[in-house]
């Protein structure tokens, strides 16, 4: 997995304490990451990197410390073209799920890997 680190004072996020952001591309082979303080969204995280900040909804996207990451559980309407509903949102958890671990684990983080009580209306879906 290529990993772009992004930070306006030069430090070396990875070894940070402070809470960050990520977006793991849906191929899995690529990762943007910075401090949350620095960047504050995801998107402007996204500009700052040089890459179209409307193409947010082509990665899986996380804010996570040491301990944990909170997964913004938001799955695109067009997720891999699959048009039902239920199908789609079990195939962006299962997807989403492996390559957000896979980057949690390349950076040396083994934490809890959640989806925030206002993101599970799509996730609540895949247990109908």
């Amino acid at each position: 997995m290529n990993i772009i680190t992004y930070s306006e004072e030069n430090t070396d996020i990875l070894r940070s304490d402070e809470p960050k952001l990520a977006l793991i591309s849906f191929d899995g082979e690529r990762a943007i990451t910075g401090l949350i303080d620095e960047s504050v969204e995801h998107n402007i995280l996204l500009e700052k990197t040089g890459h179209n900040s409307r193409d947010i909804d082509k990665y899986f996207r996380i804010v996570y410390d040491r301990d944990s990451a909170d997964w913004t559980f938001i799955c695109p309407l067009d997720y891999k073209g699959i048009k039902d509903k239920p199908r789609r949102i079990t195939a962006f958890y299962n997807d989403g799920f492996q390559a957000i671990a896979r980057f949690l684990s390349e950076i040396g983080y083994y934490g809890d890997i959640n989806i925030p009580r206002r993101y599970r209306r799509h996730f609540d879906m895949m247990g109908e």
